[in-house]
């Protein structure tokens, strides 16, 4: 009898802040895992017990004050878990938990869960120091032995990777190409990431181009929803070996119209293994 796990990953942009709209999606669609970026939260200052009331009794935390932040959050007990470092900086933007018997699992599967820098705004790494870090960033990532999973492995990788790489995954490539997140150099270096460790692009298996896809929308757009500028930000990638076990891809756009929202929304996974 196939196991069925869903898997969702969401930049909530300050977990104290959003944690009732979290809770909300939380009750409506119980995701097995919650993956979270930019949670700008201490480890000492995470909601674990709302989390734990909500049903969430596990916690990857990778976690400081301000600024970034990633965690796994589940309702199946995982086995460990690790933080990787880039560029040299303790700057928690990686998490990874591997889940295997005690989730009921027969095969393991390790997920990692990622915030890539953003870049700021001029795509230039001479004269900006943060869109430098953001290419470092990706190089690091595609030269990594971890992201590299073996041919029988099972991995995935979900994060806000701040990189729209695709035509579609802009609402205007002919204007978004010197913009970033979308210019050819950051396209590429994900790209290389995506290639080195021959991960499956989950969320365009099930909506191919030339079809739009977004995960983001802009504050600076008051009217987002009729404008619809959004951009693919965050991704879910699978090893060959779950390629063909993913069994749905749900991106909940509604959640960009809460009260106080973050400007991603969550992208939700199912695998049935």
């Amino acid at each position: 009898m196939p196991v069925k796990l869903t898997i969702t990953s969401w930049n909530i942009n300050s977990v104290r802040l959003r944690i009732n709209l979290v809770a909300r999606f939380l009750k409506a669609v119980r995701p097995d895992i919650l993956c979270l970026q930019e949670t700008k939260c201490p480890d000492d200052k995470f909601p674990l017990k709302r989390f734990k009331r909500l049903g969430y009794e596990y916690a990857a935390l990778n976690g400081q004050k301000g600024y970034h932040g990633v965690v796994v959050l589940s309702r199946l007990p995982f086995e460990c878990f690790n933080v990787q470092t880039f560029c040299g900086k303790a700057d928690c933007r990686h998490v990874a938990a591997e889940f295997g018997e005690r989730a009921g699992l027969r095969d393991p599967i390790t997920l990692h869960n990622f915030y890539v820098p953003a870049g700021g705004d001029i795509p230039d790494p001479q004269l900006n120091p943060k869109f430098a870090h953001k290419l470092g960033f990706l190089d690091e990532m595609r030269d990594s032995a971890s992201l590299r999973p073996r041919p029988a492995e099972r991995a995935i990788l979900v994060g806000d990777l701040n990189v729209a790489p695709l035509e579609h995954d802009v609402w205007s490539h002919k204007q978004m190409i010197r913009i970033v997140s979308h210019t050819p150099i950051e396209c590429d270096k994900l790209t290389s990431v995506q290639k080195a460790g021959a991960w499956v692009d989950s969320m365009r298996q099930f909506t191919p181009e030339p079809a739009k896809l977004y995960t983001w929308w802009s504050y600076r757009s008051p009217d987002w929803l009729t404008a619809d500028k959004g951009r693919r930000l965050d991704h879910i990638w699978t090893s060959q070996m779950l390629a063909d076990r993913v069994s749905d891809i749900a991106v909940a756009k509604h959640y960009r119209g809460a009260a106080r929202p973050s400007d991603h929304v969550p992208v939700t996974m199912t695998l049935e293994l």
